[in-house]
């Protein structure tokens, strides 16, 4: 058998609709903040959903140089930041020595659909000799991490994970199996997406996935509540840095929490329905909670993918209660899209850091809009108010069409 090294975090960046940085976001977590309102990126007079979770007053330019993010498409620009947050909180350094022993992976379910888009618009109007020569590198999904590892010099391990929602959990996981086995010291690793455009509002509207609660915007994501219609899309990006553990006491980092399973499964079900009982993400909890060598009562608190959509709520209730039996009534779950609106690949990323500020700053993130229980969905869900609580292990769970699942568990570093 290998010997396995711990990995820890070290470092954590965000950028989300209730928060621009892990300061804002950490606030607006506690403070159960609503960050969806209605569109202002397009106009959406002719769309059926008329509203989403933006990112809102980020100045990109303080971050990226002005020229060069004319070049990148809104997906890379959020994963670039909220890369340099998370390496600049982690104290790493990256040098000649030590480049080809650090890695970016950064998952995205959609990649630049705005550039795929405008230069569309360009082709058809103004013809091919129009299309913008960086149309290509600005739209393909790998490409918030071929940047990420150009800004910060990282030329280890490297990959972008396209899972759909599960992708941001996906690359955590992916680069947390690389630290497990000795391939890399430290990964930067998470998911990003920019999907409000035309074209994926248009798109989710017309699968019948999205709230259509014009009136009501602000109650719209409301996960396992009996009145949920649908999700309500957003953008960010979540990062974190991780580090074998002895990597980080070498340098005397300071380490947030440490990472300790990942289970990954596929429905082989649907293109984009769940599988019935939530079977196949019953099946990433149980890889994930095998693989960290924990048993069911050390859980605290589950993050879930709660979409806010009929399907997965009842589906992911149920996959919990599999697994969990009576105990699940006793574990808090809770869902911060609720609050941030589901960022697609890029919802992993924010939810595992959601999960460490859980860790490190011991309270539950609430699900906020919940007013009136489904019997279907009879769980814990912590409604509308963050509650205080002592937390040692955390599972994130990342679901996503095409049937992927996702479990990640994290726990307070021993």
């Amino acid at each position: 058998m290998p010997n396995f090294h711990r990995v820890v975090i070290t470092g954590i960046g965000a950028i989300t609709p209730i928060g621009n940085n892990i300061d804002e976001y950490l606030l607006g977590l506690q403070q159960g903040t609503n960050g969806v309102s209605g569109i202002t990126l397009f106009d959406p007079e002719q769309h059926p959903c008329k509203f989403a979770a933006e990112v809102k007053n980020l100045q990109s330019e303080n971050f990226i140089d002005a020229k060069e993010s004319k070049r990148w498409d809104r997906f890379s620009q959020f994963g670039v930041i909220a890369a340099k947050e998370a390496f600049n909180d982690s104290g790493l350094e990256i040098n000649e020595t030590n480049a080809a022993r650090i890695g970016v992976i950064i998952g995205s379910g959609v990649g630049g659909l705005l550039t795929m888009e405008r230069q569309a618009q360009i082709l058809s109007h103004k013809g091919p000799k129009r299309v913008s020569p960086f149309t290509v590198p600005m739209m393909i999904p790998n490409m918030a991490t071929g940047l990420a590892a150009i800004a910060l010099g990282a030329k280890g391990p490297s990959s972008a994970v396209s899972t759909a929602c599960a992708a941001g959990s996906n690359a955590i996981g992916d680069s947390f199996r690389l630290l497990q086995l000795g391939k890399a010291d430290a990964m930067i690793c998470g998911g990003a997406e920019a999907s409000i455009t035309p074209l994926g509002v248009a798109g989710f509207a017309s699968a019948k996935a999205l709230s259509f609660r014009n009136d009501s915007p602000q109650t719209a994501s409301r996960p396992f509540d009996a009145e949920r219609d649908g999700f309500v899309i957003g953008e960010g990006s979540g990062i974190l840095v991780l580090e074998t553990l002895e990597h980080a006491k070498k340098r005397n980092a300071r380490i947030y929490a440490e990472i300790i399973g990942y289970g990954t499964t596929c429905d082989a079900h649907h293109i984009t329905a769940p599988s019935p009982g939530g079977v196949g993400g019953a099946a990433a909890i149980k890889l994930a909670i095998e693989d960290s060598s924990i048993s069911l009562e050390q859980v605290d608190y589950i993050n879930a993918h709660g979409t806010s959509t009929s399907a997965n709520d009842k589906n992911e209730t149920s996959a919990i209660k599999s697994i969990f039996k009576d105990r699940s009534y006793l574990i808090p779950v809770s869902s911060t899209k609720s609050m941030t609106g589901h960022l697609l690949g890029g919802s992993g990323g924010i939810e595992a850091v959601a999960c460490i500020l859980s860790l490190t700053h011991n309270f539950i993130p609430p699900t906020i809009n919940y007013v009136n229980p489904d019997p279907e969905c009879d769980l814990d869900y912590v409604p509308n108010i963050a509650r205080d609580a002592q937390i040692r292990v955390a599972l994130s769970n990342s679901f996503g069409f095409g049937g992927h699942n996702v479990c990640l568990a994290f726990s307070k570093i021993n």
